[in-house]
């Protein structure tokens, strides 16, 4: 393990573009910014109509070069914003829109391997919810559904989140990293023996390695089933 970056502004959820380009939620200074390979940052977003971002947490990239992150936090003391909502930022980053902002904690994001389906958890009411995508890129509201209930009597909330490319979802949940199939099945728990999975994703040359995160520790377990990849070379 090698030190990459000091200091972070708190990064939390990181991914990378279809360029390769590094994306990070970062937490203390409430954005999502974009890193190239000399290191000049751009901002991705940062307000919503006027107002400051709350804590952004998580981001993805749809095969478009849309942008979609997580943004926790309120209401709280010093925060603009009443609500913690899921937004989406268009591929020329001139426009930002709420897709939903009824979440108490949204958290992990992660796209079905089609793009037809946003998941979400929100790791105060322990679940992960799913939305079938409009073909504009919003979300349609009336599918939202829970897909699953992480709780249980383990140490643990849902954070974190990815999907292989069978559609399995991979989150922290009660007891680990929990397997759940696309229809909300729990297929298994990845028990590390902490008390919280706070972060997951896929690596290795086949993408097969699940690297996760705890308060503390840095983990990987080997899996049968490739995650979905994400580019790791700037172009």
């Amino acid at each position: 393990v090698t030190l990459f970056q000091q200091p972070t502004n708190h990064a939390n959820g990181l991914t990378r573009d279809l360029k390769g380009r590094l994306l990070a939620c970062e937490h203390s200074a409430r954005r999502v910014t974009r890193q190239d390979s000399d290191g000049e940052i751009t901002v991705i977003a940062n307000r919503y109509r006027g107002s400051r971002l709350n804590r952004p947490n998580d981001v993805i990239v749809k095969s478009d070069s849309s942008i979609y992150f997580t943004d926790p936090g309120a209401p709280a003391p010093g925060l603009d914003l009443d609500y913690s909502g899921v937004y989406m930022v268009s591929p020329d980053l001139d426009e930002i829109t709420m897709l939903v902002g009824d979440f108490i904690t949204p958290n992990g994001i992660a796209f079905s391997p089609d793009e037809s389906v946003l998941y979400v958890n929100d790791s105060r009411r322990q679940q992960i919810r799913a939305f079938d995508f409009q073909p504009n890129g919003t979300l349609a509201l009336a599918s939202d559904r829970v897909l699953c209930d992480l709780s249980g009597d383990r140490p643990g909330v849902p954070d974190g989140m990815k999907v292989d490319v069978e559609g399995n979802i991979y989150c922290g949940g009660s007891g680990g990293v929990w397997v759940i199939d696309a229809g909300g099945n729990r297929l298994g728990t990845i028990v590390h023996g902490h008390d919280a999975s706070t972060n997951v994703a896929f690596g290795g040359d086949d993408w097969k390695t699940l690297f996760f995160t705890t308060w503390n520790t840095i983990g990987s377990v080997q899996v049968n089933i490739q995650g979905i990849p994400v580019p790791t070379n700037v172009r």
